[in-house]
């Protein structure tokens, strides 16, 4: 019996998916596998036990990623999961930042007892006017599941879209519109985009990528949308771009104290994701993730580890997996350990992410020495992190 512990409430249609060789476990201790949304696990001593993570949606801040690839454990996200959810909000972020929309709403609220309003309205809506997005560029800085998914729409609307991402992947360049113009240099994004869009991951190289030098390329009266990550973005930057009149808007899903304190600034509470479809889609495919990797060793949509994909144990044969550093002759070392017990083995697939590293193997089931004799020598091999069975 496999044990899955949930650290945070997952939608039921997600551990519905667990099958009759699965129990939820109230404790971590002794689980196979965790399902998490927003707990923190940096604090969290894992047990030798535990094979894999799931976060239900795409960040993983509150994991603590290289422990776990030290230790063996296989970290798995959901991305493109929740990004129809992303996507509308973007689409509602357009409107919010291209019309007064949150002043008019504020304005009516604070006239609710003026008898008059409807007339006292139609003096005061001027205030609020706007600009239309049809035929307006829009700058999209990042082009994965979200970011494909808001320049599509956007090209909808009837806007100029520029994307920029010079990573982009083929599955996602197949995914976007071919009305989407490329763009090589990010700085084209800041000179010529009316609105930009931002929908790339918070790591080394793009935290504080929107900075002072960022804003002052933009064209004056730019509004600028962040449904990613708050720390993209440098808010002292920010808030002298919306001071000066540089930046028109500022549109961001992620409330602190500095921008709380911005002129210009529009602030959702972090609502990019929370529908209850998003939450049943992270959930299915997080469940689903997990299952593949403890039943059949396959890797897909891992943090720390690199995408593997045997498919199912074939009939017949066993198979093992081997987390284990990225270091030269260890495949060798792992080969040599079932040539020694007399295992054949059939196939055999390695990929390398960084300095992580995954092998499986299947294995003549038949064959006169046990793939189970064979665990505690691939362990002892140095850079091994994990190796087991799987079926």
């Amino acid at each position: 019996m496999r044990r899955i512990h949930c650290l945070n409430n997952i939608s039921p249609l997600g551990t519905a998916l667990l099958t009759e060789g699965y129990a939820l476990s109230d404790e971590i201790e002794g689980a196979d596998g965790a399902l998490v949304r927003s707990a923190s696990l940096h604090d969290v001593e894992f047990p030798k036990s535990l094979l894999a993570i799931a976060r239900a949606g795409a960040g993983v801040n509150n994991i603590p990623l290289d422990r776990c690839a030290e230790e063996g454990i296989v970290v798995f996200n959901t991305p493109g999961a929740n990004a129809n959810a992303v996507k509308e909000l973007v689409v509602c972020a357009l409107m919010l930042g291209s019309r007064d929309i949150a002043g008019g709403i504020a304005w009516c609220r604070d006239n609710a007892d003026d008898p008059n309003i409807a007339k006292a309205a139609e003096k005061a809506k001027k205030a609020f006017a706007g600009r239309e997005v049809k035929g307006k560029k829009l700058g999209v800085i990042g082009l994965g599941a979200i970011g494909a998914e808001v320049a599509n729409i956007a090209v909808e609307l009837g806007m100029d879209v520029y994307g920029y991402d010079p990573y982009v992947s083929v599955g996602a360049a197949w995914r976007l519109s071919s009305a989407v113009h490329r763009v090589t240099n990010l700085d084209d994004i800041f000179r010529t985009c009316d609105y930009m869009s931002i929908h790339v991951p918070a790591m080394e190289g793009t935290i504080g990528m929107i900075d002072g030098r960022a804003c002052s390329l933009m064209k004056d009266g730019a509004v600028f949308l962040n449904f990613s990550r708050d720390t993209l973005v440098d808010d002292e930057a920010m808030a002298a771009a919306l001071a000066s009149g540089k930046v028109h808007a500022y549109i961001t899903d992620f409330a602190n104290p500095a921008v709380m304190k911005m002129k210009g600034a529009v602030v959702l509470p972090h609502l990019g994701a929370s529908t209850a479809e998003a939450e049943d889609n992270c959930a299915m495919t997080a469940v689903r993730e997990l299952m593949d990797y403890l039943e059949n060793g396959n890797i897909l949509n891992s943090v720390n580890y690199p995408a593997c994909d045997m498919g199912p144990v074939p009939e017949g044969l066993r198979r093992v997996a081997v987390l284990h550093a990225n270091v030269p002759n260890a495949i060798a070392r792992i080969t040599n350990v079932f040539g020694d017990a007399g295992v054949n083995i059939e196939n055999m697939t390695n990929k390398a992410r960084g300095d992580n590293a995954y092998t499986l193997l299947d294995l003549d089931a038949d064959a006169p020495g046990h793939p189970d004799d064979a665990i505690g020598r691939l362990e002892a091999i140095e850079g091994v992190r994990r190796a087991r069975v799987v079926k």
